[in-house]
């Protein structure tokens, strides 16, 4: 395997991908694509449940562990550690519920955060007469400075992403993650718009949750999250009672048998029927694509082709952040003066981007090609000139 240190870009992937020639998707912050693999393994899981006398007691328990354990390989977890849920929004409820926070503390999001990541916070706050500290936008885009600069006594937590989900701007949560545990201040993480995409060790930043969807940069299906749960926090009430959670639930004639002891690790906070068989495959089919691209190769070959995007539309006249301040895979340009109709412009030529407030929103994938590339870049440029 290579050293991701030293590793180059991955070649172009696209007939990993069932993407049409014609098609030029650039959002893969709205959705990311499914591999071929993981089409087919949604298939063979949706003919398994036509077939239910193929699906035994023990089924239940192995796909969920494969899950665990590939997703704690990607993310430098142990797969005790993780948890099967529906959606980020679930984790982060879940962290909120769990955090302490007390009357008169705060919990510091990001401006024009992403909803899943802000109300949990306003709705436990305002349970316990603490507050919700926005961040404002910095100018420079250096979101790292902007949170650290509001770290401070009395923050007991800080709910962040690892890349702003409108912009691409980058936080870099080592430092940040090193600058709560001095101050004090509990780390939740909603990784959905960067798990995948960008490099993240759990030993580095030491979150306390962290959750990412896998709909997007894990190429998974919708309806499907993991999260990471801190050892210390295992002891936490879980959202649901599960039955699978419990501990001998694999013994299906003993169910009656009603126990306190959960599964170990953060299995208690699985969601009910986490055992998924349409999902799951697809699920364990993407993690295991992307721990043999590696992540590292990954983040480097998606921040090429967002590099190079980037100075051909900046030689063109259009506003794009500093290469210091940019998330690798996500590149937020502005859009032009009277031109806010470019993302249905776009579409109609089956080039696919996002517009999300005042920044248009280029998120590639390994599909993409440099023929898709020289299209966006005419494209917006003839849009840009004619506005």
């Amino acid at each position: 395997m290579p050293n991701p240190s030293t590793a180059g870009p991955i070649a172009p992937q696209r007939h990993l991908f069932d993407i049409p020639a014609d098609r030029a998707w650039f959002n893969c912050a709205y959705m990311g694509p499914q591999l071929r693999s993981a089409t087919a393994a949604g298939v063979a899981a949706a003919a398994r449940k036509a077939a239910p006398w193929t699906i035994a007691p023990a089924d239940f328990f192995t796909e969920t562990e494969d899950v665990r354990r590939l997703f704690g390989a990607l993310v430098g977890a142990d797969p005790a550690c993780v948890a099967i849920m529906p959606s980020a929004s679930y984790g982060l409820e879940l962290a909120a519920r769990t955090l302490p926070l007390d009357a008169g503390q705060t919990v510091l999001v990001l401006a024009e955060e992403f909803p899943s990541n802000y109300y949990p916070w306003t709705d436990r706050a305002s349970q316990v007469g603490a507050t919700v500290e926005t961040v404002p936008a910095p100018e420079d885009g250096d979101w790292t400075a902007a949170v650290l600069a509001r770290l401070r006594p009395g923050v007991a937590i800080a709910a962040l992403p690892n890349c702003h989900w409108a912009s691409g701007l980058g936080l870099d949560l080592v430092r940040i993650g090193a600058a709560c545990r001095a101050n004090g201040t509990r780390l939740a993480l909603d990784l959905t718009q960067s798990c995948g995409a960008m490099p993240f060790s759990v030993a580095q930043v030491q979150p306390d949750f962290m959750v990412a969807a896998t709909y997007k940069w894990l190429l998974g299906p919708y309806s499907i999250a993991l999260a990471y749960v801190a050892p210390q926090w295992h002891g936490a009430r879980p959202i649901e009672h599960v039955w699978a959670s419990r501990a001998g639930a694999e013994d299906f004639s003993g169910l009656v048998n009603y126990r306190d002891a959960t599964q170990p690790g953060a299995r208690r906070f699985d969601v009910g029927e986490r055992s998924n068989f349409a999902l799951l495959p697809v699920a364990i089919a993407a993690l295991e694509q992307l721990l043999d691209w590696q992540v590292e190769r990954i983040a480097t070959s998606l921040g090429a082709i967002n590099a190079g995007i980037a100075d051909r539309l900046a030689a063109s006249g259009f506003v794009v952040p500093a290469a210091q301040v940019r998330s690798p895979h996500i590149l937020g340009v502005a859009v032009p003066p009277g031109a806010s109709d470019i993302v249905a412009r776009l579409a109609a030529q089956q080039i696919h981007v996002s517009q999300r407030g005042s920044m248009i929103r280029i998120s590639p994938h390994l599909h993409v090609s440099d023929h898709d590339i020289d299209r966006l870049c005419d494209a917006l440029n003839a849009i840009g000139q004619g506005a």
